[in-house]
């Protein structure tokens, strides 16, 4: 090919097809799909959304400023003054504990509701529960409890009856004291659900057949609070 023949292509160029603009959108689509509304079960999801972020945040705040503490128990006195076994066997018991009840919280009052106690020995009741008053307990505060728990004939089990005549030779007596009913929070005139509440206090005893009064409690009697 000849030079005069090349420099004709390069003039001439070689043509492509173009590929073809776009339309262009007409105005009144363009007014439409910027003002088509949300649907309203769009709008009501989001309003829901924001008003469970909104219930979390009073929630948490409430409690970062409240904070419930569970009550605190101690048991500090025992006396005993009828405890004896008869036959088939049966257990006689009347007892009187000394408790103090303290509320730790200092914005949160405690009303405690169907509150009773009994007594426990080697896992066995040997006292029907006894109802104890309603307690109302102002923030900050302690209550003394003294219940009297007495069980007429309460029948028992041979091992039971064997154990406790054992431990009265030897002068020691392991007792449970147990305490359970329904506890809620108050805050002014808010006031939380109910709470199933279980008191459990263990205890050694110094006590020996046939003696009537104060017994001397061994160690450092723990009470375990559960809700």
């Amino acid at each position: 090919m000849s030079d005069h023949d090349q420099q004709k292509i390069q003039n001439e160029g070689v043509a492509y097809p173009q590929k073809p603009s776009p339309l262009p959108s007409s105005s009144n689509d363009q007014k439409y799909y910027s003002s088509s509304p949300k649907s309203p079960a769009k709008i009501f999801c989001t309003f829901l959304l924001i008003l469970l972020i909104l219930a979390g945040l009073v929630v948490l705040i409430g409690w970062l400023i409240y904070r419930p503490h569970k009550p605190n128990y101690s048991l500090v006195g025992a006396a005993i003054y009828e405890l004896n076994v008869t036959s088939p066997p049966y257990m006689s018991t009347t007892m009187q504990f000394t408790v103090l009840a303290r509320n730790p919280n200092r914005r949160l009052r405690l009303d405690y509701d169907q509150f009773s106690a009994l007594v426990y020995y080697k896992g066995q009741p040997i006292t029907p529960p006894v109802v104890l008053p309603p307690l109302l307990q102002k923030r900050k505060s302690t209550v003394i409890l003294s219940p009297v728990i007495r069980g007429a004939s309460v029948a028992v089990s041979v091992e039971v009856a064997n154990g406790l005549l054992m431990d009265e030779i030897y002068g020691v007596v392991a007792l449970r004291l147990v305490l359970m009913g329904k506890m809620r929070y108050k805050a002014g005139i808010v006031r939380t659900k109910h709470y199933g509440i279980y008191v459990k206090c263990d205890m050694l005893v110094g006590f020996r057949r046939g003696f009537v009064g104060q017994v001397p409690l061994l160690g450092s009697p723990d009470c375990q609070v559960d809700l």
